[in-house]
């Protein structure tokens, strides 16, 4: 990347352009940071490329969305894209897993997690657990819980869980 501070210094780039573009600064955080952009940018792809080629794949595996999620993805966007292109490809079941994405899912059991995650997984866990249980009965999973429908129904929009 240029620094536009010395290009500008240098004569290589204007500086009347410099300093309109500098009334605007956007600091993105990297994908590494935004856990939940990477399962919605993965889940895009899945869609565009499944239908563009033509496959009848249901979508990622558990541990595939969780090896999504503890990726440092230094190649930001287009290393998204292009590993669930490659899943896509690879896949020879109807759902994509850690190999098809050519992941490594030993990583993500030695992988610490912030607390906030781990409350967010094991609630994920547990919704999905109660919904196994119950054979996808939302108001028997919700009492087994111990909270209302309305609570459930909330928690499953949260972490895109679908009966």
């Amino acid at each position: 990347r240029a620094n536009l501070v010395r290009e500008v210094e240098a004569g290589r780039f204007r500086d009347d352009l410099y300093y309109h573009l500098q009334v605007l600064t956007l600091d993105v955080p990297a994908l590494r940071d935004r856990e939940r952009d990477v399962e919605q940018l993965a889940q895009y792809f899945f869609e565009k490329f499944a239908i563009e080629k033509g496959r009848n794949l249901k979508g990622f595996s558990d541990k595939a969305v969780e090896v999504l999620q503890a990726h440092d993805w230094p190649g930001n966007v287009r290393e998204v894209m292009n590993r669930v292109r490659r899943a896509i490809v690879m896949c020879d079941k109807r759902i994509i897993s850690p190999q098809d994405l050519g992941l490594n899912a030993a990583a993500v059991c030695g992988r610490v997690l912030t607390l906030d995650r781990a409350r967010e997984e094991a609630e994920r866990v547990a919704i999905l657990a109660s919904l196994k249980q119950t054979r996808h009965n939302v108001s028997r999973a919700a009492r087994l819980l111990g909270v209302s429908r309305v609570t459930l129904y909330r928690l499953m929009d949260k972490h895109s869980i679908n009966t």
